[in-house]
């Protein structure tokens, strides 16, 4: 009789797994997000910061996440399968032909939304790559110029409060260890600015200005949803509040088409 009981009680804990692993892969993933990241170099701790928060992001609020770390596997077909493109401070040079046109027409067909940090500005003439002129006008026209090589803390001012991907960020917050790029023009004038660093919080101060700097913005010019967000190099960021709600509204916003 014991044995009879140990092995309904080995079926029904079968059963109920098996119903449990049943209900979790066939609940529905609200979209699919693509993440291009690099997998080395100054950048890595900031890559390894954040996988973890968005795949817990991801586990959260019932969305999928695929990684990739270079551009070799991007193409038209790739891409379709995504409805959001998260350039993780991956630089605008090292495409290839096919993987730049698809990235083109995906924007410019509004396939999908793109979220670009820190090191998608680095447009200029880099390792014996030029310059990708689409991806500098689709950032509003600009080239990078400088950086403030060790680092400075500052003051980010929001202009647009009530865009979406603002809800719940304060209308000021700092933000630390940040290289802060300079380019050859504000993006101003081709761009929607939501927000800003204010220069004159530098600590410790810094010579390497812009004037007018923005820092998150988008570029309403182009059929996908966009949003460009600077800060991107430090790990600690992720443990910056108004940094992750940011973000994280990026993500959702930026999946959604117009």
């Amino acid at each position: 009789m014991k044995n009879i009981f140990i092995v309904v009680n080995l079926v029904l804990v079968g059963f109920l797994f098996q119903t449990s692993c049943m209900a979790q892969t066939s609940k529905k993933s609200r979209f699919k997000a693509l993440v291009l990241y690099e997998n080395g170099g100054h950048h890595l701790p900031f890559t390894t910061a954040a996988k973890p928060w968005l795949n817990k992001l991801a586990i959260d609020s019932s969305f999928t996440i695929d990684y990739i770390e270079n551009t070799k596997t991007i193409n038209e077909a790739l891409l379709k399968k995504y409805q959001v493109f998260i350039q993780l401070d991956y630089p605008p040079y090292t495409w290839s032909e096919e993987s730049m046109k698809a990235f083109q027409k995906y924007m410019n067909d509004g396939k999908g939304g793109w979220i670009g940090l820190h090191h998608a500005t680095l447009l200029g003439e880099f390792d014996g790559y030029p310059m990708w002129q689409w991806f500098s006008d689709f950032m509003g026209g600009i080239q990078f110029k400088d950086y403030i090589p060790a680092f400075a803390n500052a003051k980010v001012n929001i202009e647009d409060t009530s865009h979406p991907i603002m809800k719940g960020v304060p209308a000021s917050f700092f933000v630390k260890k940040e290289e802060w790029y300079t380019y050859n023009k504000s993006p101003r004038q081709n761009v929607h600015v939501m927000a800003s660093v204010d220069e004159a919080t530098y600590e410790p101060a810094s010579e390497i200005k812009m004037g007018d700097h923005p820092v998150i913005w988008t570029n309403p010019h182009f059929a996908a949803r966009n949003v460009y967000i600077f800060m991107g190099h430090a790990p600690e960021l992720f443990d910056n509040e108004a940094y992750t709600t940011l973000l994280r509204n990026s993500i959702f916003w930026a999946a959604q088409k117009k």
